[in-house]
């Protein structure tokens, strides 16, 4: 696996439990039904996993994270929820402790950018996914994201960003590649499609620019951008101040582009 680049402060989580399944999954939901089987590649929180299991049930869904630890918190989103219809599963995508076709659907949302081999994982995804089911993901595209006003701060958080996360072994613009990564992975029936998340008003501002600000200084990219050499201190300041500026300013905007694929095993 590669080096997950945002880790789990409070600052990060803060954003992942943002997420529901019709702000981050809807290109999916019409393929779920009633009583089909699904897994949850790198489910984070359980937002999206929740809301999946809620709209399979009776069916089960599976829950798949790295480690124990992040696991957690998907248990604790579940039991707070009172939802049954959860198993969790800690696993790597590249060698995945199922059987063949165990799967009707396969789904993985802002996970390939992160991992060593996304076609390697695409395949994985596809071995335990039953004949007729559906593989889908979704990642977000940073080369992508486009915000006004044009602040030199935001410009050199991208660069960062981009640079700290490939030198963790992901690829921070894997929302183009889902396709071509799907096409090596063997997929021949591949639907391609993609979405935005758009962050224009004062409390989305507040919410976006203020997790960046703080998440820039207190996260994982912040150890990750210093004991790579790939940023200073002060450089890290700078940038986090930027973030705060957009997020004050009565003109900010930001798209955050994001492609998806639905897949046919």
């Amino acid at each position: 696996m590669a080096t997950y680049t945002h880790g789990h402060h409070e600052s990060v989580l803060r954003s992942h439990r943002w997420r529901t399944a019709e702000n981050s999954a809807a290109y999916l939901l019409p393929q779920l039904s009633s009583g089909i089987s699904l897994l949850d590649v790198g489910c984070g929180p359980g937002t999206i996993t929740a809301e999946l299991a809620e709209l399979v049930a009776p069916g089960r869904v599976t829950a798949l994270e790295q480690t124990e630890t992040a696991l957690d918190l998907a248990r604790a989103e579940i039991a707070r929820r009172g939802l049954t219809g959860v198993d969790f599963a800690v696993g790597d995508v590249h060698a995945l402790d199922f059987a063949e076709g165990t799967f009707d659907v396969v789904h993985a949302h802002q996970v390939l950018q992160h991992v060593a081999d996304p076609v390697a994982a695409l395949r994985e995804m596809r071995r335990v996914t039953k004949p007729g089911g559906v593989v889908a993901a979704r990642d977000s595209d940073y080369a992508a994201f486009t915000w006004f006003p044009l602040l030199p701060e935001l410009d050199d958080w991208l660069d960062l960003y981009q640079r700290v996360a490939r030198g963790n072994g992901g690829e921070p613009d894997a929302g183009r590649r889902l396709l071509a990564w799907a096409r090596q992975a063997g997929f021949t029936d591949v639907t391609a499609t993609a979405s935005v998340w758009c962050f224009a008003n004062p409390q989305d501002r507040e919410w976006w620019g203020g997790m960046w600000e703080e998440r820039v200084l207190k996260s994982d990219f912040y150890e990750k951008s210093l004991s790579s050499g790939a940023a200073r201190r002060e450089d890290l300041e700078k940038i986090s101040a930027g973030w705060r500026r957009w997020a004050d300013d009565p003109d900010g905007w930001l798209i955050i582009p994001h492609g998806e694929i639905i897949c046919r095993v």
